[in-house]
């Protein structure tokens, strides 16, 4: 089975913003994920916070051709009113935490990255960063 990673919004502004030092982990995993290796999942509610930051440094259109070429590599997790409740009563410090790590479990992914590991302390499935995946990758063969 390969693997389903849920990427939070803070790995998908990575990618698509390029942000150095994040960026090589992620593109490769990006990579893995067109090459039909791994399945990268993430929140509809990252498209919308990933575009708002995007567009704070280049064009509305190309942060749209960016989550264009994103969608075609990965799933959208939408929000609904079961994780919004679920979100609503959970013990996580930070609401949109809780969002993420429920779309996470809804889209039944079996790793959750991230780049604040702290902030999902409650979860069932495993958290790493981009390159700590890598690196788990690298182990395993």
């Amino acid at each position: 089975m390969k693997p389903k990673l849920f990427i939070d919004t803070n790995i998908m502004l990575d990618l698509l913003g390029e942000r150095i030092p994040y960026y090589e982990p992620i593109a490769r995993i990006a990579s893995m994920a067109d090459k039909g290796k791994v399945t990268i999942v993430a929140s509809s509610l990252s498209y919308a916070t990933v575009n708002y930051f995007l567009t704070k440094f280049e064009s509305s259109e190309k942060a749209k051709e960016k989550l264009r070429k994103f969608k075609i590599i990965s799933k959208i997790c939408s929000l609904d009113e079961t994780i919004i409740e679920k979100g609503l009563n959970s013990n996580f410090p930070d609401f949109k935490d809780s969002l993420q790590y429920f779309s996470a479990l809804k889209s039944r992914c079996n790793i959750l990255l991230t780049r604040n590991a702290k902030d999902f302390k409650l979860s069932e499935i495993p958290v790493m960063t981009s390159t700590e995946y890598l690196l788990c990758l690298k182990k395993t063969t």
